[in-house]
């Protein structure tokens, strides 16, 4: 092969390059394994989020029932209401309320769901018969399987509610609308409209919902009428709906953790990114009498760009193709998976854009991270390359192109469907941790140069091996520094989440709630409970639903419909809310500003408000508020402000009024049941057959499946996060692998000098104890600080992290470091001087 004087072009540098390439792609597997693991994780996150969105369009419409629905509480659809949406298209009728349901002697809480004729608009309803329905023939109901089990019967069988008799028809296998119902306390039952009315459960005061659905087939604008509905009725405390929303609660989780995920798989492939850069150097070194080689014979440095870039391209893109193909076949596991949770479009799903988009940013990623050690290597002298044990090599360096891949990274991130804010958080982290950690490692090598030299020779050689020419020590500290962060994170965000489903779900709770219990059965209800579960503490509290209309100062109002977007901290302004009155301060609340009102108060109606409500409304003592109850405005004024403990588990009410504040409105009563025996006592029978229309829930299952639920997403959460630490690992495992290269020059030396194995090894052990020791403290700090803005800013949990778990795996880090580094050095080891001399 000859080099003309102008170079070779690129078909010969391909020719050249692919002789050189092994076809397994020895001294490149880390850049491999490291591109694998960010686009892999990328493209599947870019394509489950596809099909997730895609279901939520395509179902958008079954979830919801229709295009629009309005739902208020504690009242029919008015004559008016109904009359505005009728104009667009066929209406169908329902109503949600709690109910228990029973068998005999056995009770269960059901989810009580009454429906007309129309009823699905929008899909069919399937029982496990294989049969599809619409509503329920009068005395019949369709129930949840859960409820057959609870009750022990099956179809055919009779069960009551509220006493009044019905036939099972059939269980339920798909509920078309099941989704977009929400939270139950309970499994589903179906009966006809008019069901709960003939059965009591929908006096005044009762705590029901009723529903009104409109379906046009998708031809109307839903968005439109929507805001029409809230402009029209902006105080009558109306929950709209359209069939682009048809689950707000479901689409802010599932962008919460598109977030995440998508940020996760970036983390990944940018700690991947230096694992990259490390692999390359230490590809490039292993090649450096071959490059030497060819500038003797003329090549140019453009010469030896050409051909190792094709090298690193190629080997970048095999990697990135591997990740993309592994990405989508997983892809169909996962929509397998939370095919009964999530809205998760059927068959096969395909994003272009988040493929290539994962496929870019790993190219721009591999393009970053190795332009350093290619730009060094095109710029060496022959005869540097050649001595470049003794005398390391330095030349000048280009840095447009990494610049031109920086910006292409930072474009890509802000062109996704996330959060931008987010966005811009996680990537002035991100550059801010690499900078910090660069000049960490300039800094300890500096540090270490002007440091006394220790009695100890393994404590001197250690040292010098910091800061002497060629040390490894700034790419060291950048892949240890993020390696040892990403398992602080880690723990971190485990431990935090742990922390938040003991808080948020307490081991120790009312053992029932029950609801709907009228004013006058207080006296009876607690005699009934006194029977059947001696020494039972037994809580009762008013309740009503109503919407905050206006707050502020008197006068000046701001009114809550005129508010073009409502803080997301101010979710109580959002819809409406459980309302109470009381004589005395609520047990396990602590007022943090003004007075309590005395009892038997007689005089200007006041209300007492959350603090954490005051903060984000600006509301202080002495303003008013102003609420709507079943179409009546009630203002009151700010008495005081109280801290609520929220994680009691018992009746906390945002706002608590004077009991002449809301004189005359229609309530019932809701309690709860402590117990001091647990053993069987009959209580539930007992209770549902004294109050057939109230309602009894016991805690212990809610218990159970909130804390299964809660579990579950943090597995999910911490799964995705591996990918992350994985990531890492492989970083570390590069990072040290590229300083064993550097190393083998060294160790020849002082074995030939006469040093042993042991103080080979103890040298090997006091350098990266230094440098681990030191940057444990760094990934402390910053794991801390990027496991924060996960658990806090982006899924809104309390940062409840246990520092002694937190600290043992990161000694488990420092530990996993020590293990790498003797692993690979013992090689180097067990090396003789003589084979090494020849290899040199």
């Amino acid at each position: 092969m000859r080099f003309g004087c102008n170079g070779v072009n690129w078909s010969t540098a391909w020719r050249i390059a692919r002789r050189e390439l092994s076809a397994r792609f020895r001294g490149l597997r880390l850049l491999l394994a490291c591109l694998f693991l960010g686009v892999g994780a990328l493209a599947a996150i870019g394509s489950l989020t596809k099909a997730i969105n895609e279901g939520l369009a395509a179902k958008g419409r079954q979830i919801l029932g229709g295009d629009v629905q309005i739902t208020v509480w504690q009242r029919p659809i008015s004559a008016e209401e109904r009359a505005a949406l009728a104009r667009y298209g066929r209406l169908s009728d329902g109503q949600r309320l709690q109910a228990m349901a029973s068998n005999g002697d056995t009770t269960a809480p059901v989810q009580l769901k009454a429906v007309d004729a129309l009823w699905p608009m929008v899909g069919r309803l399937e029982l496990a018969d294989g049969r599809h329905v619409g509503a329920p023939a009068a005395g019949t109901a369709w129930i949840a399987r859960g409820a057959a089990e609870r009750l022990g019967i099956k179809p055919g069988d009779s069960f009551t509610i509220a006493g009044k008799p019905l036939r099972v028809g059939g269980i339920i296998a798909v509920e078309p609308d099941g989704l977009g119902e929400g939270f139950a306390l309970g499994p589903t039952v179906i009966v006809p409209m008019g069901f709960p009315d003939g059965a009591g459960l929908t006096a005044p005061g009762a705590m029901y919902r009723s529903r009104l659905r409109m379906d046009c087939a998708g031809t109307c604008d839903a968005a439109a009428i929507a805001d029409g509905l809230a402009k029209r009725f902006p105080e009558n405390g109306l929950d709209i709906r359209t069939r682009d929303k048809a689950s707000p609660g479901t689409e802010t989780f599932i962008a919460r953790m598109g977030d995440f995920l998508v940020l996760v798989g970036l983390a990944a492939l940018l700690i991947a990114g230096i694992g990259i850069g490390g692999g390359t150097a230490s590809y490039l070194e292993a090649r450096r009498g071959v490059i030497a080689t060819l500038k003797v014979m003329g090549a140019t440095s453009g010469d030896i760009a050409r051909i190792y870039v094709l090298q690193i391209a190629t080997a970048a893109a095999v990697g990135a193709l591997a990740g993309l193909i592994a990405g989508v076949a997983v892809l169909p596991l996962v929509v397998k998976a939370l095919a009964g949770v999530l809205p998760v479009v059927d068959g096969f799903v395909l994003a272009p854009w988040a493929l290539a988009r994962a496929a870019l940013w790993g190219l721009l990623v591999a393009l970053v991270f190795a332009a350093g050690p290619l730009l060094a290597a095109r710029t060496y002298p022959a005869m540097a390359l050649l001595r470049a044990r003794v005398a390391p090599v330095s030349g000048r360096q280009s840095w447009r192109w990494v610049g031109a891949g920086l910006a292409g990274i930072i474009a890509l991130a802000f062109l996704g469907d996330g959060s931008a804010r987010t966005t811009a958080i996680f990537l002035g982290g991100a550059a801010g941790a690499f900078v910090l950690l660069s000049a960490l490692g300039w800094g300890l090598a500096r540090m270490a140069a002007h440091l006394p030299s220790p009695r100890s020779p393994i404590l001197r050689l250690a040292l010098s091996n910091i800061h002497r020419p060629g040390n490894q020590t700034a790419r060291l500290v950048t892949a240890l520094g993020f390696g040892l962060t990403a398992f602080v994170v880690l723990a971190v965000v485990q431990t935090s989440l742990d922390a938040n489903i003991a808080a948020r779900v307490p081991q120790k709770a009312p053992d029932y709630f029950a609801i709907d219990l009228q004013p006058g059965d207080e006296a009876g209800f607690r005699a009934t409970v006194a029977g059947a579960a001696p020494g039972a503490k037994v809580r009762t509290v008013p309740t009503l639903r109503g919407a905050i209309l206006a707050y502020g100062p008197a006068g000046a109002q701001t009114r809550v419909a005129d508010m073009k977007d409502i803080p997301e901290d101010a979710w109580q302004l959002k819809g409406e809310r459980g309302l109470t009155f009381a004589q005395d301060v609520p047990e396990g609340n602590v007022i943090t500003d003004g007075a309590w009102w005395p009892r038997d108060y007689q005089g200007e109606p006041l209300v007492s408000v959350d603090e954490k409500l005051a903060k984000s409304t600006g509301l202080k003592v002495g303003d008013s508020v102003t609420v709507g109850l079943l179409g009546v405005e009630r203002t009151a004024k700010v008495a005081s402000l109280r801290r609520i403990d929220w994680d009691s588990f018992g009746f906390n009410y945002v706002l608590v009024f004077s009991p002449n504040a809301l004189a005359g409105a229609p309530f019932k009563l809701a309690a709860t049941i402590s117990l001091s025996d647990k053993r069987e006592h009959g209580l539930l029978r007992a209770l549902t057959r004294a109050y057939p229309t109230a309602s009894v829930v016991e805690v212990g299952p809610l218990l159970r499946d909130a804390r299964g639920l809660l579990g579950q997403m943090s597995a999910a959460i911490l799964s995705a996060a591996g990918v992350a630490v994985l990531a890492g690992v492989a970083v570390l495992l590069g990072a040290i692998a590229a300083a064993r290269a550097s190393r083998a020059y060294d160790n020849t030396i002082l074995r030939v000098l006469g040093a042993g194995q042991r103080q080979l090894l103890g040298l090997l052990l006091a350098e990266y104890g230094v440098l681990a020791g030191l940057l444990a403290l760094v990934a402390l700090v910053l794991g801390t600080g990027l496991g924060w803005l996960i658990v806090v800013e982006l899924f809104s949990f309390d940062f409840l992290p246990s520092w002694t778990y937190v600290l043992g795996v990161l000694g488990g880090g420092l530990a996993l470091v020590l293990a790498f580094a003797l692993g690979g050095s013992l090689p180097l080891l067990r090396t003789r001087p003589a084979e090494a001399l020849r290899e040199l």
